[in-house]
């Protein structure tokens, strides 16, 4: 039986820490079947959901640790099972954009929440050019249920309340991709 683990790394950005983390997973006989990555400032993050068997999941967590202090990285480990794919009738591709004010991923991720709907995506940034413009890009998984054109609409009315410009891409027929 395969077994799954989640590794969240974190730590000051420099060469050769995706290499090691790799290492690490292939040497205790482990797959990484899904990651990402990114940096934020100087710090470097990353998540990776590998596979494996119980020996070996149980090999790269009791490993893991000392290689966390070697490389300086803040690490948490959490076991989880095979990811199931959802399928959804259509996805919105929301992206905002304005002058940054405090507590719009808020208001804009509550609105979401409020109506039960599956948060996909979210990436939020400044451009380097005008740190006092926001943009955000959400992805919305959206159930047969819901009055797209309902939604849209509404999504716009709070962009609007926000003063940020808004345009939405309409997908149809998402399945969200199996990682397992």
């Amino acid at each position: 039986m395969t077994n799954y683990l989640v590794v969240t790394a974190m730590g000051t950005d420099r060469p050769g820490l995706v290499a090691r983390l790799a290492k690490l997973a292939t040497d205790c006989d482990c797959d990484i079947v899904d990651s990402r990555m990114a940096g934020f400032g100087n710090e470097f993050t990353m998540i990776m959901m590998m596979s494996g068997s119980w020996p070996a999941i149980t090999q790269l967590e009791s490993q893991l640790p000392q290689l966390s202090v070697e490389l300086e990285l803040l690490t948490v480990m959490k076991r989880t099972s095979k990811h199931t794919p959802l399928n959804y009738a259509s996805r919105l591709e929301v992206t905002l954009h304005g002058q940054d004010q405090r507590g719009t991923l808020r208001k804009i991720t509550e609105f979401i929440a409020d109506r039960s709907l599956d948060l996909g995506a979210v990436r939020s940034f400044a451009t380097d050019e005008d740190e006092n413009i926001q943009h955000l890009f959400l992805a919305i998984n959206i159930p047969e249920n819901v009055d797209l054109e309902e939604l849209e609409q509404s999504i716009a009315t709070v962009a609007g309340n926000l003063n940020l410009t808004c345009s939405i891409k309409r997908m149809q027929g998402v399945q969200v991709p199996d990682i397992g």
